[in-house]
């Protein structure tokens, strides 16, 4: 393989949880007087976290963005996820390949909190790949698009940004990746990928079991 670390994404990459999480929130901010459609939340919010749109959902709903309501979110969230969770297809089998071939120097690192990153990993069987490896960027000093949570996973494994591979699905993740001088491989299972290719991304795949063979 010729690279010496791999760094997952895990909304959209590992797990298919952003509808979920998606509708969750569109019917909790329409709630708050903000409707929008799954489609325009989607395009709002994928990639990113909720309090990081603090100004935009102030502005549209007229009330404080305030942490018992991220709370109260988080916790819909998380039910929902829990019962309806699934594994992105063919992500089980890359993520053993890659394991396998690269000792263990692999990481998940993601815009969302650790909760539910090990919620979402233990639900899908994948956290024993991960553990001791799992990074929020929610932790970091700043979050995607910025390269601070990547940066954390390659100094982690020991291994210079520039000798590893980034695994998203979102713009937002992409520039994040590119930002810390890893190669991207964008996984977009339907809708436009010239955008990734624009943004300089390595390569577009649709089907998670090829990423192995990509990466060799």
């Amino acid at each position: 393989m010729r690279f010496e670390a791999v760094l997952f994404d895990c909304d959209g990459v590992l797990v298919d949880s952003e509808p979920i999480v998606n509708r969750i929130l569109r019917d909790m901010l329409d709630e708050r007087g903000w409707p929008l459609s799954q489609a325009e939340c989607m395009r709002i919010f994928v990639g990113k976290a909720v309090k990081d749109e603090r100004v935009r959902i102030e502005r549209e709903t007229g009330q404080p963005l305030t942490e018992e309501w991220l709370a109260a979110f988080r916790a819909r969230r998380n039910a929902a996820l829990e019962q309806q969770l699934c594994i992105v297809p063919g992500a089980q089998s890359a993520v053993h390949a890659v394991h396998e071939r690269l000792d263990a120097r692999i990481a998940c690192a993601s815009g969302a909190d650790r909760p539910k990153l090990d919620l979402q990993l233990r639900k899908v069987g994948l956290h024993g790949y991960f553990d001791g490896r799992i990074f929020s960027g929610q932790e970091m000093p700043r979050s995607k698009p910025h390269p601070d949570v990547y940066l954390a996973a390659s100094a982690a494994l020991a291994v210079a940004p520039q000798r590893c591979a980034v695994v998203e699905d979102t713009l937002t993740g992409a520039a994040a990746g590119l930002a810390a001088g890893a190669t991207v491989f964008a996984y977009v299972p339907q809708g436009e990928a010239e955008a990734f290719h624009r943004a300089g991304v390595a390569a577009v795949f649709s089907d998670m079991a090829l990423l192995p063979a990509l990466l060799a």
